[in-house]
């Protein structure tokens, strides 16, 4: 996970500071234990991977947390992040051995 820096914003009339993981992701001190967030909600990104790995669909996600203006886009960074970290925690592992 690269942090690019705090970064910090006016969201409503709410200050708000988070580093930035992706595009749609993000890591925010105050937000959920600074456990990884979607940009401007408190979905976490574990949350949405879990529902994926039981089955969901992107569609029904989507539907299901449309109040949190969730997008493909995000899911589909947060799918490709999670792939990113187990190939790197995997060549880590093989360059150990």
């Amino acid at each position: 996970m690269k942090h690019r820096g705090l970064v910090c914003v006016t969201y409503g009339d709410v200050p708000y500071e988070y580093y930035r993981i992706g595009q749609h992701i993000v890591a925010a001190p105050g937000v959920c234990g600074g456990r990884s967030t979607f940009k401007y909600t408190r979905l976490e990104v574990a949350v949405v991977l879990d529902l994926l790995a039981a089955g969901w669909t992107t569609e029904h996600i989507l539907r299901e947390y449309a109040q949190s203006k969730l997008t493909p886009e995000a899911i589909t960074e947060a799918i490709r992040l999670a792939k990113e970290a187990l190939v790197t925690a995997a060549s880590v592992v093989s360059s150990s051995l």
